[in-house]
């Protein structure tokens, strides 16, 4: 019987250590798929993904999209996309005289703007994505803008633009691509996100306007042609590029509405962005609306208009 118990409590301490030198070497156990915490960075923005796609999404829907690199005739030429097809934004504008003439670099009547628009093969069935080199001068959110206004919802740009897509392995070619043209008519431009001289005077008290041009133009630099220097009255400055990473892709929707909110916008504000000829606005107007800022708006005529007219007031 003393046996016995001597036995039992001998294995009884075998058993003990043997836990213990496993507990001791085994691995730091890590949390299996159904219990680890979603990363940020692995979450859908889904708000982003109302107006951007980002490489890998294009690669695999590039036969499906009609693709319009914004970049100028050289840089297409250079290479670009497979399939794509060139458009400045000056495509859809009227661009005649120069830069501070009356209406110079506003969007074209509507029949011409339709005819403009179904010329590139887009009339709103396939979705376009558009793309340059951001950030630039946000002319990709320019036409991204141009196509609401003629009431084409189904497009998008594509995030962090070319360079976005070399850096996925996407495939580049100097092919000059011929669009194949569609039936497209507008029957009323969308002045909802657009803003005119007369409208902003004549709503000054209630809007609030963003300067989205750089330091320096702000301050009053006259580097494009201006002919005054200086920024709207009560404007508020804020930088096109500090909408941007450093890779050229566009932040999060949660740091952009920090970076919003933060410069005194609120989402039910009515704002009219501006630069020097409606480009950068246009995408920020865009931006603005993609996280909750409703009732933004782009000034297409911009600072060229504004310093040109004399009997309007500018400050320094």
């Amino acid at each position: 019987m003393r046996f016995k118990r001597v036995f039992v409590l001998f294995m009884a301490l075998i058993l003990v250590l043997s836990l213990a030198a496993c507990g001791k070497n085994a691995p730091t156990a890590t949390p299996g798929p159904e219990s680890a915490p979603t990363q940020q960075t692995d979450r859908i923005d889904e708000q982003k993904a109302t107006l951007f796609v980002n490489a890998d999404w294009l690669k695999a829907n590039l036969e499906k999209t009609v693709v319009i690199d914004v970049r100028t005739d050289k840089e297409y030429a250079d290479g670009h996309i497979p399939g794509a097809v060139n458009a400045v934004w000056q495509t859809f504008a009227n661009v005649k005289g120069k830069p501070g003439d009356p209406a110079w670099g506003t969007l074209l009547p509507k029949e011409e703007l339709a005819a403009a628009i179904g010329k590139l093969g887009v009339n709103g069935d396939k979705m376009a994505v558009v793309y340059g080199q951001p950030p630039g001068w946000g002319e990709e959110g320019r036409v991204l803008w141009t196509f609401n206004v003629a009431g084409i919802k189904n497009v998008k740009i594509l995030d962090g633009g070319l360079s976005a897509w070399k850096n996925a392995g996407g495939a580049i070619n100097n092919a000059q691509v011929s669009p194949i043209p569609v039936t497209f008519s507008i029957s009323a431009l969308d002045e909802q996100i657009n803003a005119t001289q007369d409208w902003i005077v004549a709503n000054q008290k209630n809007i609030k306007i963003v300067d989205v041009r750089t330091d320096k133009e702000w301050a009053g630099a006259t580097d494009f042609g201006e002919a005054r220097g200086g920024h709207l009255p009560g404007a508020i400055h804020l930088a096109f590029e500090e909408m941007f990473n450093n890779d050229g892709t566009l932040k999060s929707s949660q740091e952009l509405k920090a970076l919003f909110t933060g410069a005194g916008l609120k989402t039910d504000d009515t704002i009219v962005t501006y630069c020097t000829k409606g480009i950068r606005s246009g995408h920020m107007a865009m931006v603005l609306k993609m996280v909750g800022f409703e009732k933004a708006r782009n000034y297409d005529a911009s600072f060229y208009e504004w310093s040109g007219n004399k009997n309007l007031p500018l400050e320094k």
